[in-house]
């Protein structure tokens, strides 16, 4: 016993010494803690140094300018944009479209379309608007009118429109005028070819909710459209910037040099940036070297055709109504852009 003791005795002392040993170690500095202190102190000076350099050069300088003109220029419209379509939203109620729209569907088309034009909306918004107006009685070809229409022709649009391009009214017009035959055409060609089959709207309620805050709505979907349409803008500002400024002419003179060429180029274009219809003129506006043409193509294809919404489409109304409306609709918004620029412009 008295041995077993002693080695218990033993075992405490081995441990006590050990154990400022071991809070030592943890609380020790890192052995190359010199090197660490020099680098943390060194490489962010000397990035923030390379950056401003890099910064101060003419490229990048004429890049940062485009992205913060087209973007400084563009808020003030994606703003209002925004808060009107939140407004419509909150405040409007459904009924007042079933009302507005003829019973004949063949009519019912171009008088959903010219609704768009006083009632703005942005293209994220349209889609569950059409799939409410769809769930709610009113004719899939009147809805689909509507769901091109209202971001393209609606007043915040063609007044932005106009402030982008000062002096041409014709290029307001010729938006409008091809937009509007685009929404019209669509509604009448899923008149005359579209398929139950192809069409499952989803579940889904836009508007006001009974029992629910009308202003806490608003706040609600003024919030979402705006964050959300802003990150597009943003995005399309850069996109825009670094387009004009790295792009050779030698590769843009390849496609300014071919009317058709250029309207095909800006089309596809358009339906890459995905940028918001309350912004996508100051956009347009900015490629000067484009004809006229294939810029107005820009902007009616935009606000129709984009990744965005060929997602948002195939999300509410299944995978095969957005491949197909889709693709239509940009045959069709190239074609109109190309007749009416043509004779505007």
């Amino acid at each position: 016993m008295r041995v077993t003791g002693e080695l218990v005795h033993a075992d405490r002392e081995g441990l006590r010494a050990a154990r400022p040993e071991e809070g030592g170690d943890a609380g020790a500095l890192p052995r190359y803690w010199p090197l660490l202190l020099v680098g943390a102190a060194v490489v962010p000076g000397t990035l923030l140094f390379l950056v401003g350099r890099w910064g101060d050069a003419p490229a990048v300088q004429a890049w940062r300018t485009v992205a913060l003109a087209v973007t400084v220029q563009a808020l003030p419209f994606l703003l209002l944009g925004t808060a009107l379509s939140g407004a419509i939203n909150a405040f409007v109620p459904e009924r007042v479209f079933r009302r507005m729209l003829p019973r004949r569907p063949v009519l019912a088309v171009p008088v959903a379309g010219v609704a768009g034009v006083v009632l703005p909306g942005c293209e994220c918004a349209s889609v569950p608007v059409a799939d409410s107006l769809i769930g709610r009685g009113v004719t899939p070809a009147a809805a689909f009118a509507f769901l091109l229409s209202a971001p393209a022709v609606n007043p915040v649009v063609l007044t932005a429109t106009a402030i982008a391009f000062p002096g041409n009214p014709a290029m307001v017009l010729a938006r409008l005028l091809a937009s509007l035959a685009t929404a019209v055409a669509m509604g009448w060609l899923w008149l005359r070819f579209g398929r139950a089959e192809w069409l499952r709207p989803a579940v889904r309620h836009t508007g006001h909710q009974s029992g629910h805050s009308r202003l806490d709505e608003f706040r609600t979907g003024f919030r979402h459209d705006f964050l959300h349409a802003g990150g597009f803008l943003v995005l399309g500002a850069m996109a825009a910037a670094t387009f004009n400024v790295a792009v050779p002419r030698s590769v843009l003179a390849t496609f300014t040099g071919t009317p058709w060429l250029s309207v095909l180029f800006l089309a596809a274009l358009a339906v890459l940036l995905a940028v918001c219809s309350e912004a996508d003129a100051f956009l347009a506006a900015s490629l000067t070297g484009f004809p006229p043409v294939a810029r107005l193509a820009f902007m009616v294809v935009g606000p129709m055709v984009d990744l965005k919404l060929i997602a948002l489409q195939a999300g509410t109304f299944g995978r095969a109504f957005a491949v197909r409306f889709s693709a239509a609709t940009l045959v069709v918004a190239v074609a109109c852009s190309a007749l009416v620029g043509g004779a505007l412009l």
